[in-house]
């Protein structure tokens, strides 16, 4: 008997309140951190994230932050359907949306504005996510240079101290923190972000209508959301123009993104290891040269 045949009799009964046996199930690719299901019964399909017990909280601020995300009214996510735990497993039941990864993303770009729109008076959550498979801190803050430097950056290097990356990386990285407020002087409105808008996590319905969703939502500086997009591309020019006409950005944005997307690269360097340490030096080297050392 597999886990899954184990497993989701007891998720179609807190769907339905009924159980049921009869059901067909489909593995899906893509993820990296827990397993992906197409779940069938009846006319209902269901899409969920599978992992090993001990998840649960990672998966409720999933959930949470989807929520967030469409209560925003602007851009379409999975609904969700609910949030739960096995003796084995832990489980996220999310509306099943066909999607396709090709449409004019113009759309996109004017939504991801719209939401950016939605702020807070703080930076930050009102709960801890994740960013992977990291913890993110997401305690509200009143400073987004604080903000930055504690929860973000200095959070990433502490973990990368941890892991044994030191030298040049803990030195050079301590500097930079010393000089945020060089690079994060505009005031930046907390706006709602996504916190992970890489091309994985937006797609398109039947009608062409943008989907996001993985989210590691929180408060913050919306140039964050854009820089991530640029980061590993997948983006098109219409994307990045309709955003500018609904909301222009900064020009100083272009320094900046280089800052936001440090805090991601980090992360891949304490999730895989690998030739991330040299690109995470490399970009503190540009910043503090833009800082002047």
């Amino acid at each position: 008997m597999t886990a899954e045949s184990e497993i989701l009799p007891h998720i179609i009964q807190r769907i339905t309140g009924t159980p049921t046996t009869t059901y067909r199930i489909a593995n899906l690719g893509g993820g990296c951190i827990n397993q992906a299901l197409k779940l069938c019964f009846g006319d209902q399909t269901y899409f969920i994230k599978l992992a090993q017990t001990g998840n649960l909280e990672m998966f409720e601020s999933d959930a949470a932050g989807l929520e967030a995300l469409a209560a925003a009214g602007v851009i379409r996510t999975p609904g969700v359907i609910c949030v739960g735990m096995t003796e084995t497993h832990t489980y996220l039941v999310l509306e099943h949306l066909p999607l396709k990864n090709t449409c004019d993303q113009a759309l996109a770009g004017r939504q991801l504005a719209a939401l950016h729109r939605t702020t807070n008076r703080r930076y930050g959550w009102n709960r801890d996510n994740t960013i992977g498979a990291t913890p993110q801190p997401n305690e509200p803050c009143d400073s987004w240079i604080d903000f930055w430097r504690e929860r973000r950056l200095g959070f990433q290097l502490t973990l990368a101290a941890q892991q044994g990356y030191q030298g040049l990386l803990q030195e050079r990285g301590a500097r930079l923190q010393e000089k945020l407020p060089g690079l994060l002087d505009h005031c930046p409105a907390a706006s709602l972000l996504h916190g992970d808008l890489w091309s994985g996590n937006l797609g398109y319905d039947g009608n062409g209508e943008p989907v996001i969703y993985d989210p590691a939502v929180y408060y913050g500086d919306r140039e964050a959301d854009l820089a991530m997009t640029e980061l590993f591309g997948g983006f098109s020019s219409r994307f990045y123009r309709a955003y500018n006409e609904a909301w222009p950005l900064d020009s100083d944005y272009q320094i900046r993104k280089t800052l936001y997307n440090l805090y991601h690269i980090l992360n891949h360097l304490n999730l895989f290891g690998g030739h991330y340490e040299q690109q995470a030096l490399a970009m503190t080297d540009r910043l503090l040269a833009e800082l002047g050392g």
